[in-house]
């Protein structure tokens, strides 16, 4: 299915039509992987639309153009108000949002840092990432036989366009094999994180998720969740997740801008408790769902009004 068009995308300082936002082919990017991007969610609320998580996501994305030695050639202030400036453009109802920072069109070879730094905003509507029935009835999973990338060769904490081959190898072979979505390992065998999306693993009503060592992205999503199951009484513990726990779980969902809280009712096969959706994830997803929706207040200022 094509990606929906909206009207205008702000590039390097215009806006421009969709159709007219494009790259030379010899731009380092294309060859190199050389992009640093953060993927957004705004949603409609009683008082309009607004933005989650707006400001974390806009400080990851100066995180991870640091480590990539990337000079955003903007401040953070000037992306943020722009992202709100492009979606009032687009005339969102709902819609996510994709800001790109990436190596340019000027020379060509590894080393990066004689290429120009060019900067990209759109946005588009865009419905549930794993599918409009996921949220209720839960996805079938499988553990792949892909690893994430070692500590040492890849910043897995930085979401760097050329980290997700790995993303690509891991969805591309759980579709193969018929599941919707795989879970990968990190170099020690341990739970790392779906192929876009951080995990959680529920036993006796503890809420188990990989910690940042495990060569996981810090989640803005993991991160909210984690906040609203803490409130609600929850035990929540970041550690090591060894794979057959994935199989005693009594619930396992996933987390991320595009797969909200998603809940995975088998994994290999093997029936998450009951196969379906589980009361804890629900919790969580009502009180998740509530807030974005402008049902539950939002006590945390999560939500950036667009208006």
């Amino acid at each position: 299915m094509a990606l929906p068009k909206s009207k205008v995308i702000w590039f390097n300082g215009e806006f421009v039509p969709w159709d007219e936002a494009q790259v030379h082919v010899l731009s380092h990017v294309l060859h190199y992987g050389s992009s640093v991007f953060e993927g957004i969610r705004a949603y409609q609320t009683p008082q309009g639309i607004a933005v989650l998580g707006l400001e974390a996501h806009v400080d990851r994305l100066f995180f991870s153009c640091k480590v990539m030695n990337m000079e955003v050639p903007y401040t953070h202030d000037r992306i943020s108000k722009v992202i709100i400036e492009t979606i009032k453009k687009n005339e969102h109802q709902e819609c996510y949002i994709r800001p790109l920072v990436f190596r340019g069109y000027g020379t060509l070879g590894v080393y990066p840092l004689n290429c120009p730094v060019d900067v990209v905003i759109a946005t588009w509507k865009w419905g549930k990432y794993l599918g409009p029935e996921a949220i209720e009835k839960g996805v079938d999973v499988g553990v792949s036989s892909w690893r994430r990338m070692a500590p040492d060769t890849h910043p897995s904490m930085a979401k760097v366009g050329g980290n997700y081959i790995n993303s690509q190898l891991v969805v591309m072979e759980a579709r193969r094999l018929g599941f919707i979505e795989g879970i990968v390992l990190d170099v020690n065998g341990y739970v790392s994180e779906g192929s876009g999306e951080n995990i959680f693993v529920i036993v006796k009503e503890k809420l188990y998720t990989p910690p940042l060592g495990n060569s996981i992205l810090a989640g803005i999503t993991r991160s909210f969740v984690i906040t609203l199951a803490q409130e609600k009484g929850y035990t929540v513990i970041e550690q090591q997740v060894p794979r057959e726990m994935l199989y005693m779980a009594d619930e396992v969902f996933f987390t991320g801008t595009a797969a909200e809280i998603t809940p995975v009712k088998t994994i290999d096969g093997r029936s998450v408790g009951k196969g379906e959706r589980g009361p804890i994830t629900k919790e969580l997803q009502d009180e998740f769902f509530g807030l974005i929706k402008g049902e539950v207040p939002d006590r945390h200022g999560w939500l950036t009004p667009v208006a």
